[in-house]
């Protein structure tokens, strides 16, 4: 069974950076990740796409250009978010998210759990 598994959360002040990962496992031998990427949701907010990677592009929400970058590595079937200079307006709940094709089930998307990102002012 596909799981996505994230790490890295936690208290910052702001202008300080966190490093978000999150691995796939249970893919089988065979397998394609088609778009990796991160969603937050903050208290009373929709869940909102933060950053997204495929093979051919990668978007980020307006609000963290220039501050977030996303980055694959496919040996490992993992992808990290690495934020800098965050703001209190970035402290949220953020999930993985991927597009997962296996034989069995073709293609899915799928969640991680959750990683609670707070910045202090």
């Amino acid at each position: 069974q596909v799981q996505l598994v994230e790490s890295g959360g936690g208290l910052v002040q702001a202008e300080g950076s966190l490093r978000l990962s999150c691995a796939a496992s249970g893919t089988g031998s065979f397998f394609r990740i088609n778009i990796m990427g991160w969603y937050r949701q903050a208290p009373g907010k929709e869940r909102e796409m933060v950053a997204r990677i495929t093979d051919i592009n990668t978007n980020y929400t307006d609000s963290v250009k220039g501050r977030f970058a996303i980055a694959r590595d496919n040996a490992e079937n993992s992808w990290y978010l690495q934020m800098n200079a965050l703001k209190p307006e970035d402290t949220a709940v953020y999930y993985c998210h991927a597009n997962i094709w296996t034989p069995a089930r073709g293609s899915v998307y799928y969640w991680g759990q959750g990683t609670q990102v707070t910045v202090s002012s």
